[in-house]
C-alpha cells in the first residue's frame, strides 16, 4: 500500500540520509569554529590593547591563540574526514570529543577570563554519541558566555545517572554592572538552536534565558537507552 504523496524508494531514502548527514556536519563545524574563533577574537583584542604596555600578557594571549588555532584545525580536519571517507572504515579519524575533554573546555574559557567551576558526576559511562552531544552543549554554552558576557563567573554541572545526562551552565552576568554584549538575549541564535536540536534528538528538554538574580542559564536533559539511542 502506498500512502498519497509518499515515495519511499531507495533514492529518496538516500537523499534524506545525505541531508541528515550534512546538517550534522554543519552543526559540528559551527560548534568547532564558533567556540574557537570567539576565544581567538577575545585574546587578539587583549593582545592588541596591551601590545606596548604589558608585553608579558601579550605573549600569554598569543600562546592561547596558537594553542586554540592548532586544536581547532585538528577538529576541523576530523569533521572534514567524515566527508572524505564516505564510510570507509580504513579512513583514519581523530577521536570524537567527549566527557574526558570537558576540563580542556574549562581551561580554554578560563584563558578568556571566565572563572569556570566545572563539576562532573558520572555514575555510568556515556555512549560515545551522547558524550559528544554533552561536550558540544557545554562548548556552545561557554562560547556564549565568552562572546556575550566577557569576564565573569560560570558554573558548569554535568550529571550522568545511567538514564540521562543533565547539563547546567549558569553565569553571573557581566562584572562591574556592564551590560551584556549585543545578542545575548536572543535565544534563537544558531548556537542555541543547535543545542535545542541535540536535546530534541534524544527526546530531551532544553531551556535558556536570563536569570532573575542576573546572568544567564542554559539547561539540557538528554535521556538515552543502553546503546545511546534516544529512549
Amino acid at each position: 500500500m502506498k500512502w498519497p504523496g509518499w515515495h519511499l524508494d531507495g533514492k529518496s531514502i538516500a537523499d534524506a540520509a545525505v541531508s541528515d548527514e550534512r546538517r550534522r556536519i554543519a552543526r559540528e563545524l559551527h560548534d568547532v569554529i564558533g567556540h574557537s574563533m570567539s576565544l581567538i577574537a577575545v585574546k587578539a583584542t587583549v593582545a592588541n590593547h596591551l601590545a606596548e604596555a604589558r608585553p608579558q600578557e601579550v605573549r600569554a594571549a598569543l600562546a592561547v591563540i596558537e594553542q586554540t588555532s592548532r586544536s581547532t584545525l585538528a577538529e576541523i580536519h576530523r569533521v572534514l574526514d567524515l566527508l572524505r571517507s564516505d564510510g570507509d572504515p580504513r579512513q583514519d579519524r581523530l577521536p570524537a570529543p567527549g566527557m574526558a575533554d570537558l576540563p580542556e573546555l574549562a581551561v580554554h574559557a578560563r584563558s578568556a577570563g571566565i572563572e569556570v567551576d566545572l563539576t562532573v558526576r558520572e555514575e555510568a559511562a556515556l555512549p560515545p554519541a551522547v558524550a559528544m552531544s554533552v561536550y558540544r552543549i557545554v562548548q556552545q554554552a561557554l562560547t556564549n558566555v565568552i562572546t556575550h558576557v566577557g569576564p565573569t563567573r560560570c558554573a558548569v554541572t554535568v550529571d550522568v545517572d545511567g538514564r540521562q545526562a543533565a547539563i547546567e551552565v549558569v553565569d553571573d552576568g557581566p562584572h562591574h554592572g556592564r551590560p551584556p554584549r549585543a545578542g545575548r538575549a536572543d535565544q534563537g541564535g544558531r548556537g542555541l538552536i543547535g543545542v535545542r536540536e541535540r536535546a530534541r534528538m534524544y527526546g530531551g528538554t532544553f531551556s535558556a534565558g536570563p536569570r532573575p538574580e542576573g546572568g544567564f542559564h542554559v539547561s539540557a536533559r538528554l535521556p538515552y537507552g543502553p546503546e545511546g539511542a534516544p529512549e
